[in-house]
């Protein structure tokens, strides 16, 4: 998997905030969410000037382990985004990705969810037990071991 669309999309966070991983993915819709995202960010390649220190985990936590978590502390510092015991107010420096359609970075729009997945996946079942009656059957009620009666 290529994860310029994800490079292409922290490029465009501005100077003084910072998104999520999780934000990142669902703007992206990317299938394994933060954590796909954390490790596109792990594989940053350096000299693309991807700015890879605005992503932080969910509730503005630096979760990067050091020493590369106290360069990510001290560029976010440089940029005037101060961190409290390793964490960042999200309500204040905080940025939503914006429509991923309006970027123009998908062409189509999304196609609707289908709403009776429970249901069908009951339904599922009931074909699957008819099919398969011996599966479904009800098991005969265990024997209890009932105590030998002793003679004396």
């Amino acid at each position: 998997m290529s994860w310029d669309p994800v490079y292409r999309l922290v490029k465009t966070i501005p100077r003084g905030r910072v998104t999520t991983y999780g934000l990142l993915a669902r703007a992206l819709k990317i299938r394994g969410g933060a954590r796909t995202v954390g490790h596109a960010m792990a594989a940053t390649p350096s000299g693309r000037g991807i700015p890879w220190h605005r992503v932080v985990a969910a509730g503005g936590r630096l979760i990067i382990r050091e020493p590369i978590g106290t360069k990510q502390r001290k560029l976010l510092e440089s940029e005037a985004v101060p961190t409290h015991n390793g964490r960042i107010d999200f309500s204040v420096y905080g940025w939503t990705p914006g429509s991923a359609r309006a970027r123009g970075s998908r062409k189509t729009p999304p196609k609707p969810r289908a709403k009776a997945h429970r249901a069908s996946r009951k339904a599922r079942a009931q074909i699957g037990r008819q099919q398969y009656p011996l599966h479904s059957a009800k098991k005969p009620p265990a024997k209890v071991a009932r105590p030998v009666p002793r003679v004396i």
